[in-house]
């Protein structure tokens, strides 16, 4: 029998959610009837909104795709402006103010107490700027995700931003790719570092090589040419605590082939994933059930009108985005560019920069550069285009003390979902912890030597937005007693990484007290420098040590670390208002 949500979306989906849409943002909130609210707030998240937590009826979460996270010039400003005149609600955050924007590990923005009077308004400017919400949520296909200097980078195997591009404008507003069982999370990566991140993707395109036959020039010792392109991996994912990486099912794609490879695997997903139980919807689940060789085999059969050729020589022995070892474990600082023209990757700490900085940040980027900003899958920022006479100049600007292109390892390395400031699914306040959790560690602890960057990542729920299960320390919320009181907690994993080897976190210690959590984390390092061998990174300390062992090292402890938010902030309407309380909660926003 299919789900609540499959019937609700039999009746009315994808892009004629749109006109209703609009007729509710005319008449008003209040004329959407209470009886239909769960379905139409399922509909709207096709056109990138969500509804926001209970205690903030009427204010919605609105999500703007952007692929690969490129920004061309004015774009930026664009969002600052929106986010400056409609993301502003009747709670204020004490760190981050009244209005900002959140860059996502999808590389896309989000904007938060939006108004549905306001959508028609919000819709037209970004779509007079080239910026869409369309798909930003939904059951089908989300934002394309990559290395997100694709077509800049001096890494390059092959430029993958022409191929972003198509599959982008080939299946956003496709009705044939509108209604998934789940929601189609796809990277495409052209670089040799890895930074595409294609092994938590649903479906992942990453570099290869394949000798395609005979030529002059580029030659193996068979006399065959090699060609670039794309191997292809399928089935990753990390929700629900039951995460997989992506199943090699043993295909090789030139670029111009790719739309097809990865349409006929969305049709192939569409007519055979799970319709009636959406927690085993997603593909990872029918790879499991059919195995990458018969998923590869329908694909063949059924999908695709030509043959398809076995997997190439991959690049994956070179991957070092967020393996916790070697260069360019993320895209912080200046790199060179193919041009001789530098990216300056700006740490932007758990993703959220205020509106008044983005618009600030914009100016920089027609100012030093050519006005191109980038975001990457760690919720950083990169200015792209800055000539090398112009680096200390920018590096100079007073807003990158704030958004620094060489921060401290923790701030570096601090990555945070929603959490319960917005977010109905989370257990746990996040943003502003890991805030302060990384403002505390960078004053109180010192990394051993030679370890340059740690990465910690702090979800709200399994849900595992801020994928926590690929870092150093992950962080994942919870609840707990302590000294007779429900409190906010955090269950503890180490040890999580992509990279040729890629290897999920293990838990080994559960239910830690959230004031507890930094002095964990302390005596956790301790216990590395203390235990280490010679330079050996902190993944490879994690796997030659058992659980318990970890689970030893891991001991909570009180230290001067405060934590406002200890109390059941899902129970309030707005964590950080003076008078929280559900009962103290807003109404919704009268009608324009």
């Amino acid at each position: 029998m299919p789900t609540d949500v499959e019937n609700w979306k039999s009746e009315v989906y994808g892009n004629e959610v749109r006109d209703r849409l609009f007729e509710f943002a005319e008449a008003g909130f209040d004329s959407i009837p209470d009886d239909e609210r769960d379905a139409w707030f399922e509909r709207f998240k096709w056109w990138g909104l969500y509804h926001q937590r209970n205690g903030q009826e009427g204010y919605f979460m609105l999500r703007i795709g952007t692929p690969n996270g490129v920004l061309e010039p004015g774009q930026l400003r664009v969002v600052g402006e929106i986010a400056d005149e409609y993301a502003r609600g009747p709670g204020t955050n004490p760190i981050f103010g009244g209005a900002y924007a959140d860059f996502t590990t999808r590389q896309s923005i989000q904007l938060h107490w939006i108004e549905l009077s306001d959508v028609p308004a919000i819709f037209e400017k970004l779509e007079a700027n080239g910026l869409s919400t369309q798909q930003a949520c939904g059951d089908s296909w989300r934002n394309i995700v990559g290395n997100p200097v694709a077509g800049k980078d001096g890494q390059e195997v092959v430029d993958a931003w022409p191929v972003i591009r198509e599959l982008n404008e080939t299946f956003k507003g496709n009705d044939d790719h509108a209604n998934l069982p789940r929601k189609w999370k796809v990277s495409v990566t052209g670089s040799a570092d890895g930074s595409g991140q294609g092994d938590i993707n649903d479906l992942a395109f990453e570099p290869a090589y394949k000798a395609v036959g005979g030529g002059e020039g580029g030659v193996d010792n068979d006399g065959s040419e090699d060609a670039v392109g794309f191997n292809v991996r399928v089935g990753g994912g990390l929700s629900r605590n039951e995460p997989r990486l992506a199943r090699d099912i043993d295909v090789w794609v030139p670029p111009e082939k790719v739309p097809a490879v990865a349409g006929g695997l969305s049709a192939l997903f569409r007519d055979n994933g799970d319709r009636e139980d959406r927690y085993n919807a997603r593909i990872k689940f029918l790879v499991d059930e059919w195995g990458p060789e018969a998923v590869r085999e329908t694909l063949q059969d059924e999908y695709v009108d030509f043959e398809l050729e076995t997997a190439g020589r991959d690049v994956r022995e070179e991957y070092t985005y967020n393996t916790g070892s070697g260069e360019r474990n993320d895209l912080i600082g200046v790199h060179d560019q193919k041009d001789g023209r530098n990216f300056v990757g700006l740490n932007v700490l758990v993703g959220r920069m205020g509106a008044g900085d983005v618009l600030e940040l914009a100016d920089l980027a027609d100012e030093y550069g050519s006005g191109e900003v980038r975001l990457s899958q760690r919720q950083n920022v990169i200015v792209t285009d800055v000539p090398d006479d112009a680096l200390d100049a920018f590096r100079d600007e007073p807003l990158l003390e704030h958004y620094s292109p060489s921060p401290s390892p923790f701030m570096r390395g601090s990555v945070a979902c929603t959490g319960t400031e917005f977010c109905s699914l989370s257990i746990v306040e996040t943003k502003n912890r890991q805030v302060r959790f990384a403002r505390w560690l960078k004053a109180n602890v010192d990394l051993p030597g030679g370890v340059d960057e740690f990465h910690i990542h702090l979800s709200g729920c399994t849900a595992s937005c801020a994928q926590p299960q690929i870092a150093d320390v992950s962080l994942r919320g919870m609840k707990t007693r302590k000294d007779g009181d429900p409190v906010e907690a955090l269950d503890v994993g180490l040890g999580g990484g992509l990279g040729d080897e890629p290897g999920f976190a293990r838990w080994v210690t559960q239910r830690v007290p959230a004031d507890e959590v930094p002095g964990a984390i302390a005596n956790l390092i301790e216990g590395f420098a203390a235990e280490r061998d010679e330079d050996e990174s902190f993944r490879a300390f994690v796997a030659r040590h058992d659980d318990e062992e970890l689970d030893a090292l891991v001991e909570p402890k009180e230290t001067d670390y405060e934590d406002p938010m200890l109390h059941n902030t899902k129970r309030t309407w707005y964590p950080y208002a003076e008078n929280d309380a559900m009962e103290d909660a807003p109404p919704a926003p009268a009608d324009d």
